[in-house]
């Protein structure tokens, strides 16, 4: 158990038979009346952010969060399937789970899978992915200086803008955390 008192950014409590993650928190102390516990907090399975204040003294039970290296193999239809790299035991993730990030996977790439009481409900990327652009307009020589961006396809199908210069073939490092690009390889 953990009371309001004890909150700190990124702990992980049950609530209303759900997950939250504490995004953020302030103590606030009136000068009238009993301290309490400002709150922002995301559910981590939808992902809904919600604005909540606690007493002090409010107890929770502290939710346990396990996350696994596992390896991307491939995607059939509406199911994903999640190699354990210890074990080698695949797991299958329901596409849902899945479709916020699947653009920045390729096969074989190793993933971080959050589960909570065993059942997966988060596949996290490396920060940072090398794609290959496979498609968008032919760049032209001079297009350098400009902060002029054309969209771009890479190799997962994941549309990005990048810079001018850019063509079919180059590789290109791709913030999986705001989905820019940020530089050619």
């Amino acid at each position: 158990m953990i009371t309001a008192g004890e909150f700190r950014k990124g702990v992980t409590i049950e609530l209303d038979n759900s997950v939250w993650n504490i995004v953020d928190f302030q103590h606030v102390k009136p000068g009238k009346g009993a301290a309490f516990v400002r709150t922002k907090i995301k559910n981590v399975i939808t992902g809904a952010v919600l604005e909540r204040t606690f007493n002090p003294t409010d107890k929770m039970p502290r939710a346990i969060v396990e996350t696994k290296e596992m390896q991307y193999l491939y995607g059939d239809g509406d199911l994903y399937y999640f190699m354990d790299t210890e074990t080698f035991e695949q797991l299958p993730i329901n596409k849902d789970q899945v479709e916020d990030m699947i653009h920045y996977v390729k096969e074989n790439d190793n993933v971080t899978v959050r589960f909570f009481k065993g059942a997966p409900f988060a596949v996290e990327p490396a920060n940072f992915v090398e794609m290959e652009i496979t498609e968008t307009e032919p760049g032209f020589k001079g297009d350098t200086a400009s902060n002029t961006t054309k969209p771009a396809t890479t190799e997962t199908g994941l549309t990005i803008s990048v810079p001018l210069f850019i063509n079919v073939g180059d590789h290109v490092r791709i913030d999986t955390r705001t989905g820019e690009y940020m530089e050619r390889l």
